[in-house]
């Protein structure tokens, strides 16, 4: 037996050991007893976790060996997990089924995203954390291949492996056509033995992504029941080998290779990678603050405080942070929690800074223009591969926000037809593709902000509200919140603007030589430089930045801990329900609404019931009320 080989077989008896530790009464022995249930079997869903954790207690020197030779370890580890299910269940795994090997827990330096992929990880076992934005479509891979010789009436196999493969050196693809004694083979299809395989491109998530940079991509490849594990739109971690791949082209080997992470595990993301750590006296904070009789009037003050005015829209947008509460129904029937809002009103009265002002607190957001986006950029597309030339389904960007906000500037310049593409998606919550062969249906459960130009670039008094927004019906009912913004002639509101405006200009922020550029979104969290801003709950007071304060007002919230606190609500406050008396108070009001209704300018339907529904829920978590 060479040293390869007795290698092999040493890591293949360590591993089973280590499954089948303390005499089979082990975590893992029982997993192992529990694999080969009916329904995984049925779906093929042969696959234990192992924890990484657990590995390194039992043997470090095998932990570090799996890590980084990961191509050397996963064939005998799987080779050591079937013969142990083979053992406790001979007749139950059939011939041409394989057990598989998926990984979980801390990885450390390994834990990346696409944009941190490098060389150095070549060969090594990383966890990439992203979205996915590409999926192909689930192909037949050839694994084994049965030929019949008519002459000889003997059957002859071939295995093949490329160089993903865990198991061996790849073999070549080529069919063979004749045997030994050079007899004509034919190949019998039925009798082959394939795998399934698929495509998947993943992006590093947006807001993890440096402003000004396209966002990186990674390829992965799943196979075998890691297929249609996800889908474009899901924030996921895969476990796999980063290999390099030497393309072929021409006859041709260029110095160039792709790389790809061959996936042995795939994770949903449960919570948002990026969100900041909640400490206990985070938590006290918020509570405190939710006990405020006025804590909507706080919380609006701290939004944006380099934009004058604006209060009641403020108060909008906090409440549209904290969204309602989403229920499906046993029927299949789904209500969305999610508060859409649109802005509609003159030039130059600081709509897209509201927009910014969202995007700066929310924990996923993703910008687009009305000019710059079409349809399927919002919502899906199919495109077709350069490579392979298959169809394959890319998520748009209200697919990429799902769980949170997407706003939309200059939504007034979008062509009629895409504005129709996104009509699903603001109150289905979902985006349905029956095209080129393809038929599915993506989450997209994101709040949608818009900001838009009346149709005449000014609002025009004399004209009616529908004549100056100029957007349809079916689309202005879906918005829970609409909001005309107009610039009204005052000189004493002038004045205040004005010198608000003229106080910004004048902040410096501490430590500003006056020679570095302070975007007035970046001078609160100067601000808090030096100061723990991670603890610091309120923001420090200029009056040049936050304007005039009369005496006993709140002082404003700091970015840092608005993050924290709308996390922390939206964490704790989804099992909100509605009372009897506030059943009857939101009955008699809407019903109030539709009596008035006659002379509004828009239509009062049961979409407006739902909206005030939402907008109480979402009053009700700033209180942590239940």
């Amino acid at each position: 037996m060479d040293e390869q080989a007795e290698q092999r077989l040493t890591l293949k008896r360590n591993f089973g050991d280590f499954l089948d530790n303390d005499h089979g009464f082990g975590e893992y022995a029982d997993k192992v007893r529990g694999l080969l249930t009916k329904e995984n079997l049925d779906n093929n869903r042969l696959r234990l976790d192992v924890d990484l954790q657990d590995l390194q207690n039992y043997n470090a020197n095998m932990h570090r060996q799996l890590l980084n030779s990961p191509g050397e370890c996963i064939a005998p580890f799987e080779e050591a997990l079937e013969e142990l299910v083979r053992n406790n269940n001979q007749k139950q795994l059939k011939e041409h089924q394989h057990v598989h090997i998926g990984f979980t827990g801390e990885f450390g330096p390994a834990r990346v995203n696409p944009r941190s992929l490098s060389a150095k990880y070549i060969s090594k076992l990383v966890e990439v954390e992203g979205i996915v934005t590409k999926c192909s479509l689930v192909r037949p891979k050839l694994v084994k291949s049965v030929h019949y010789a008519e002459a000889s009436g003997q059957f002859t196999t071939r295995e093949y492996r490329d160089v993903t493969s865990n198991s061996g050196l790849p073999t070549g693809s080529a069919y063979p056509t004749r045997d030994e004694d050079d007899n004509l083979l034919t190949t019998e299809f039925g009798l082959c033995i394939y795998k399934n395989h698929q495509v998947i491109t993943m992006q590093e998530l947006p807001e993890t992504a440096p402003a000004g940079q396209l966002p990186r991509s990674a390829e992965i490849i799943a196979e075998d029941d890691l297929v249609d594990a996800c889908k474009p739109g899901d924030r996921v971690a895969i476990v796999g080998v980063y290999k390099a791949v030497p393309p072929s082209a021409n006859g041709t080997i260029s110095a160039q290779f792709r790389a790809v992470v061959v996936a042995s595990n795939v994770k949903r993301m449960v919570r948002d990678a990026a969100a900041a750590a909640i400490t206990v006296q985070d938590i006290r904070n918020v509570e405190a603050l939710a006990a405020e009789p006025d804590v909507l009037e706080i919380l609006a003050r701290s939004l944006a405080p380099s934009i004058y005015g604006h209060n009641l829209i403020k108060k909008a947008l906090v409440l549209l942070l904290l969204g309602g509460r989403e229920r499906n129904l046993a029927n299949g029937t789904h209500l969305r929690g999610d508060i859409n809002c649109l802005l509609v009103g003159d030039p130059g009265v600081a709509k897209s800074q509201l927009l910014r002002a969202i995007m700066n607190l929310a924990p996923l957001a993703v910008s687009t223009t009305g000019r710059g986006s079409s349809g399927v950029g919002l919502t899906a597309a199919i495109t077709h591969d350069a490579d392979t030339g298959e169809k394959r389904l890319e998520a748009g960007a209200m697919v990429l926000a799902d769980r949170g906000i997407v706003c939309i500037d200059e939504f007034d310049k979008m062509s009629d037809a895409d504005r129709v593409a996104i009509h699903e998606v603001m109150e289905q919550q979902t985006v349905t593709i029956a095209k080129a062969g393809i038929q599915t249906s993506l989450n997209a459960r994101c709040s949608v902000v818009a900001a838009a130009n009346p149709l005449y670039g000014s609002y025009d008094k004399n004209e009616s509200l529908t004549r100056n927004i100029h957007l349809p019906d079916s689309l202005l009912s879906r918005f829970d919140l609409l909001f005309v913004v107009l610039d009204n002639l005052s000189s004493q509101r002038d004045r205040e603007i004005g010198a608000h405006v003229l106080g910004q200009h004048r902040y410096r922020p501490p430590g500003d030589d006056g020679k570095s550029g302070h975007t007035m979104d970046e001078a609160e969290e100067d601000d808090e430089e030096g100061r723990d801003p991670q603890a610091d709950m309120y923001a420090k007071y200029d009056a040049c930045l936050h304007g005039p304060r009369a005496e006993g007002d709140h002082p404003p919230l700091s970015t840092h801990f608005l993050k924290k606190f709308f996390s922390v609500i939206r964490r704790r406050a989804s099992e909100i329900e509605l009372t009897g008396e506030a059943m009857e108070a939101i009955g008699d009001f809407y019903a109030e609404l539709r009596t008035r209704s006659e002379d509004s300018a828009l239509p009062v339907t049961v979409r407006t019931l739902e909206t005030v529904i939402r907008l109480s829920t979402a009053a009700a978590k700033a209180r942590l009320s239940k």
